[in-house]
């Protein structure tokens, strides 16, 4: 038997403990409905299970794994992959739209049991923005800013209207009672007594069902046994009851599948939308933090550059000290290079502000519990990417793009399902339109079974069919000895019928109207295309433009600093070129931000931000991805200081 170190066994433990943790906090992360718990043996449970509640689990407020593994020396280190997949693990409002296929799935449930439809969830949540809106918006691109752009908040139609529809669960009701009357008589010739004495007991049970084609079954059974102190009764005490079938059938208005069932096939509709709502909630808040990181990105490298100017003023103010000293420069020039050093330490200032804000913002849009509960208020965020510019853009057409666009897009699949929708509504309404004709029938079985009394002695070969107990009794109502038929049927005719005739026509216009708006949001992603191309060309151009205003600056500043070491040029207008050169950098970082803003809004316009980013909605959907993240060997420095 081999022998294990004390060490060995601790960290063995520790593996097996964390590994429990983990399969714990995955199994708690799971959005789900408990089943009802306990009841007994199961054929108790089976029986009970409709009425005891189901519960859902607390929220979990508990980031992934994969926060931690990304944190080193008290920062976040992140690629934009990462940040993807820290979005679709922890970000709230992705996991509220988590919530949207169960209460979408549970109100189908209701429309089954022929409940009315509930109007549930919430609209898709725009996602956060930069803290620093100049220069880094969409808007500044051209790319689109239609209300067009994501799926209506509005979700599925949830409109009731035409004929009520029946509950389609079954019911069973029961009955019971005991009475005790006593009644003084006037007459005696009719009960033989001058106190009438009457013990009843009662029950009754009723199941009744509908059917979704119009049907309404209903199956009664009634006992009594009466016992009564009149000598003028044949037999007594006695049962009596009977067993009754009643069936209605819808033949005009309420008639059908179609009619009765509409909210099933519609909340169907509305469990689509759901995961329609669901996707859109992904792309959404992905391009909002991608949008960020970018952002985040940019300021770095604004922060490094402002480093550099404040740096190049400093070196400057101790370079015009020592002219002074020597009695090369005036005095005043000294004044001048310490108002450059404080102009410079103020950008510096407002870049590290914009910074440590895009930070937190970003750290909050990747966590649940908010950034001081997750432990992040003091941990920087360090991107690993930087923005580069592919050597060319896109070269598809731009009509092939629009079909595309038209093919991929969420609103458009949203328009046809609830056009769907409100067809499906058209044809219960339309049913409204029909007189109210219902066909019915009704069969009942009469029993009578007691014991003879002295008085029904008097004629017994008449009763003897009449004398027994409660077996008697049910076997008169099943063999059915005294049968009642009857079945006709009734017609209700409203005279103007103005009230259904409003709802069909008003149903047929707002039919057309959303047929016009599917026209409008095809049209308006042909614009949005349209627009985001363009935007993608001018931040595009105007990056390049950037680019060479700021290596032209730098050469121009380059030279000037040359002149000035041979004393050719005066050191203010050393100081122009370095802020120029400053506000150049700016501009070019600003101008690389609005790119990617512009491709991320293109990628949107197109409804390809999905695919481009290798996210599986399935995994979106469970809040957790596959894919690993892995932190390369050299890591970048820290926040700059």
């Amino acid at each position: 038997m081999l022998a294990t170190s004390p060490s060995y066994s601790r960290r063995f433990t520790a593996a097996v403990f964390s590994a429990l943790l983990a399969a714990t906090a995955s199994a708690q992360s799971e959005i789900r409905i408990e089943p009802p718990q306990g009841g007994g043996p199961a054929f108790v449970q089976w029986l009970t299970r409709p009425y005891r509640p189901r519960t859902v689990p607390a929220v979990n407020l508990s980031n992934s794994s994969r926060l931690d593994s990304l944190i080193r020396g008290g920062n976040l280190y992140v690629s934009a992959r990462d940040v993807i997949a820290l979005a679709i693990e922890n970000n709230l409002d992705i996991e509220v739209q988590r919530y949207a296929p169960l209460l979408a799935k549970e109100v189908l449930l209701r429309a089954q049991g022929g409940g009315a439809l509930r109007s549930v969830g919430l609209g898709v949540a725009a996602g956060p923005q930069s803290v620093s809106l100049q220069g880094v918006t969409v808007n500044a691109t051209g790319a689109p800013l239609s209300a067009g752009a994501g799926v209506s908040s509005g979700g599925g139609i949830v409109t009731q209207l035409g004929p009520s529809i029946p509950s389609l669960d079954p019911t069973l009701v029961t009955f019971a009672n005991f009475q005790h009357a006593t009644t003084p008589q006037s007459n005696t010739q009719l009960t033989g007594t001058t106190t009438l004495v009457q013990n009843t007991r009662s029950v009754q049970a009723v199941y009744s069902q509908n059917w979704d084609f119009g049907l309404n079954a209903q199956l009664t059974f009634s006992s009594n046994h009466i016992h009564i102190n009149s000598a003028y009764f044949a037999i007594n005490p006695y049962f009596a009851g009977n067993l009754d079938l009643q069936v209605t059938q819808n033949l005009l208005n309420g008639f059908g599948r179609a009619v009765n069932g509409r909210n099933i096939q519609v909340q169907k509709n509305n469990q689509k939308v759901s995961d329609l709502q669901f996707q859109q909630q992904v792309i959404t808040t992905v391009s909002a933090v991608l949008n960020l990181y970018w952002d985040l990105v940019a300021f770095r490298q604004d922060l490094e550059s402002r480093q550099r100017e404040l740096a190049t003023a400093r070196q400057l103010l101790e370079d015009n000290r020592r002219q002074v000293e020597l009695g090369a420069l005036a005095e005043i020039e000294i004044t001048r290079a310490q108002a450059q050093v404080y102009s410079a330490q103020q950008d510096l200032l407002v870049s590290q502000t914009n910074l440590l804000q895009q930070e937190t913002v970003l750290k909050n849009a990747l966590v649940r519990g908010g950034v001081a509960q997750a432990g992040l208020s003091s941990v920087h965020v360090i991107p690993l990417d930087r923005i580069a510019l592919p050597a060319q853009e896109e070269t598809t057409p731009l009509e092939q793009l629009v079909r595309d666009a038209l093919d991929r897009r969420l609103e458009v699949a949203q328009d046809k399902i609830n056009i769907d929708s409100n067809k499906k509504n058209l044809v219960g309404i339309k049913s409204s339109l029909k007189p109210q004709l219902q066909a019915f029938a009704e069969l009942t079985n009469n029993g009578l079974s007691g014991s003879i009394t002295p008085f029904g002695a008097l004629e017994a070969a008449a009763i003897d069919n009449l004398v027994g107990g409660f077996g008697n009794y049910l076997g008169q109502i099943f063999r059915r000895n005294y049968p009642n038929y009857s079945a006709g049927f009734s017609l209700n005719i409203p005279i103007r019928n103005r009230a259904a005739q409003s709802d069909f026509a008003t149903s047929q216009l707002e039919l057309r109207q959303n047929e016009l708006n599917l026209q409008k949001t095809e049209s308006q992603i042909a614009v949005d295309v349209q627009n985001a191309l363009i935007g993608l060309q001018q931040a595009r151009a105007r990056y390049e433009a950037s680019l060479h205003a700021r290596e032209l600056q730098q050469e121009t500043a380059g030279a000037d600093q040359r002149k000035y070491e041979l004393g050719a040029t005066t050191a203010y207008q050393v100081m122009q070129d370095q802020r120029d050169l400053a506000n150049a950098v700016t501009t070019e970082v600003e101008a690389l931000a609005n790119y990617t803003h512009a491709r991320i809004a293109l990628d949107q316009a197109l409804g390809r931000t999905l695919d481009v980013n290798d996210i599986s909605i399935a995994e979106a959907r469970t809040g957790r991805i596959s894919r690993e993240s892995r932190l390369p060997a050299n890591l970048p420095t820290e926040e700059p200081k």
